[in-house]
């Protein structure tokens, strides 16, 4: 996919900001997290599902849900489905890509709770461990397909390990956090046994799937000419909602933490997320080497199996675990840490990388 075939025209001051914006997207997002610390209650107003009131009743209105439709929505249409075509001739990079996505949650997180078992937190760090579930359980980050750039990695692969993975995520999502769950302890085990089966499926359908399907109706049906206005539209509006996105994610988990500050459970967190990041790299890069696959092919399969849709887990815990804040810390670190390593696997590979463009470089 052409860089060119998303600029926005930059006519008026919205499109200019947001393209200054584009090439910033590091500092937009660090401004979106020290925002979230000096002027929370906006953020925290926002996390709470409201009601709109209709002729025929009351519509329940989730903003950070919301926000991640419209990322995964853009991310769906910008999908570029005529490079797809080239995965019929390649079908072991993403099987292998899928199953090792699938079955790497199931090898880092046991090794991650079982050392966490032995650490002095009264309930064996299962709160972490219940993020670390929450985010490895997502399907690959839209965002993973913003790294593959020329020379980078294989597009067409990425490209399909993304969309293999949200449309099985319906299954996999609570499949994985069933099979997780006796990993925990206390209430955390039943909370997230029942988020695996009452918000499991229901929340990866209307939520992950639906969003990211829909954008890719979208681009086959609609006309070529008609299509450019959404394809200029679309992406700018998904940078400013996962900007949005991440300020009121932020809100949630550093603004309860700076009202009662806890330095321990911050090392705790920046340290379980970076093991669990670096493992589940690590595993896709050697897993790549095994199979013999090319250096980009390789490159792609590691992607999928290290970034995972971060910004979905946050919403899911917002969901399902209204009264645990704190949960979102290691999700914010992950969602940071794996685009800092994405950044430095397509920097190995001889290359243009690409810098992200569009709103679904925050998933």
């Amino acid at each position: 996919m052409s860089h060119d075939a998303f600029r926005q025209p930059v006519s008026s001051p919205v499109a200019r900001l947001t393209a200054w914006l584009r090439r910033r997207l590091g500092r937009a997002v660090t401004t979106a997290y020290l925002a979230a610390v000096a002027l929370p209650g906006p953020g925290l107003w926002l996390r709470h599902t409201r009601t709109v009131p209709l002729p025929t009743g009351h519509l329940p209105v989730s903003v950070p849900a919301a926000l991640l439709s419209l990322v995964l929505f853009s991310a769906g249409l910008q999908v570029p489905l005529r490079d797809l075509g080239r995965l019929l001739r390649r079908p072991l990079a993403l099987l292998a890509g899928l199953a090792l996505h699938l079955i790497a949650p199931l090898l880092v997180i046991p090794a991650v709770a079982i050392a966490l078992h032995t650490s002095p937190d009264t309930d064996g760090g299962s709160g972490l461990v219940t993020a670390m579930i929450l985010i490895v359980a997502m399907p690959v980050a839209a965002g993973a397909t913003v790294w593959t750039g020329k020379g980078n990695a294989d597009q067409p692969v990425m490209v399909g390990l993304v969309l293999a993975s949200t449309l099985l995520s319906p299954f996999t999502i609570p499949l994985t956090m069933t099979a997780l769950s006796p990993l925990l302890g206390g209430d955390y085990a039943a909370s997230l046994h029942q988020a695996a089966h009452t918000f499991g499926p229901g929340f990866a359908l209307t939520s992950v799937l639906l969003p990211c399907g829909a954008g890719i109706l979208c681009r086959m049906l609609l006309p070529a000419r008609s299509s450019r206005p959404v394809l200029h539209a679309t992406p700018m509006a998904a940078l400013w909602g996962s900007l949005l996105l991440t300020y009121v994610n932020a809100s949630g988990a550093l603004g309860s933490f700076f009202r009662q500050p806890r330095p321990l459970l911050l090392a705790a967190a920046l340290t379980v997320a970076t093991v669990v990041c670096a493992l589940s790299f690590t595993l896709g890069h050697l897993a790549a080497r095994l199979l013999r696959l090319e250096p980009s092919t390789g490159s792609s399969l590691t992607l999928a199996c290290g970034m995972n849709n971060s910004s979905a887990s946050a919403v899911l815990i917002t969901t399902t675990l209204p009264d645990k804040p704190y949960l979102l810390l290691p999700v914010l670190a992950y969602g940071l840490l794996q685009k800092l390593a994405a950044g430095r696997i397509v920097r190995e590979r001889p290359g243009h990388v690409r810098e992200p463009v569009h709103g679904a470089a925050a998933a």
